[in-house]
């Protein structure tokens, strides 16, 4: 079982800074090699595996923090299921994970919402979808600096305030005050309840 998100920019068009790009590879490049586990087309739109499902919230939530560091956004729709056929681009691979993936995708447009996730256990999947829908109510309005830190505490999850502070360029003070700006505790009990609950289903 894998997991296979799909995503596009939001506001990507607005001037702002022009090295987002580069950043957001380096962040899919975390999760293998393109164009085989992940993709970035028509400028911006991605696709990306995530070989762990337990991990796919997590890597949502990050790849939201970035953009929200850059002033931007992005639609985000995570699949979870099989994959039954591999080709050399993310884009022609095919099973259940990425039709799922897919047409979740195409849901969320129609519906304006910016993160959602289908694993084909329909109880499984409106439980966490009304819970992910109120955690965007905070995430959705992340400023920059709590971003920032999220992207920090996501990607060093064992860095202490402090260790996180010198990361920053930033007192111990600073980081609690975007920590607690950033809603972080709730972000981290939303992601452990995904991981536990997906134990709990079969997909």
């Amino acid at each position: 079982m894998i997991a296979i998100i799909t995503g596009d920019m939001i506001n990507s068009r607005k001037p702002t800074d022009l090295n987002w790009l580069e950043g957001l590879k380096k962040i899919l490049g975390k999760y293998g090699q393109s164009p085989a586990q992940w993709e970035i087309y028509r400028g911006d739109q991605f696709q990306l595996e995530v070989a762990v499902p337990e991990e796919a919230l997590h890597t949502a939530f990050l790849i939201k923090a970035y953009l929200k560091t850059r002033k931007l956004d992005a639609r985000m729709s995570i699949g979870l299921g099989e994959k039954i056929y591999t080709a050399d681009k993310i884009s022609e691979s095919n099973g259940s994970a990425f039709v799922r993936s897919g047409d979740l995708f195409e849901t969320l447009k129609k519906q304006k919402l910016t993160l959602a996730v289908q694993t084909g256990d329909i109880a499984f999947d409106t439980e966490l979808n009304l819970m992910l829908r109120l955690g965007l109510t905070f995430m959705n309005h992340w400023l920059a600096q709590p971003a920032e830190y999220v992207v920090a505490a996501l990607e060093h999850p064992k860095f202490s305030q402090e260790e996180i502070g010198q990361q920053l360029g930033i007192s111990q003070a600073a980081v609690s005050r975007r920590r607690k700006r950033a809603e972080f505790d709730l972000l981290l009990e939303l992601d452990l309840y995904y991981r536990n609950r997906l134990q709990t289903i079969t997909l």
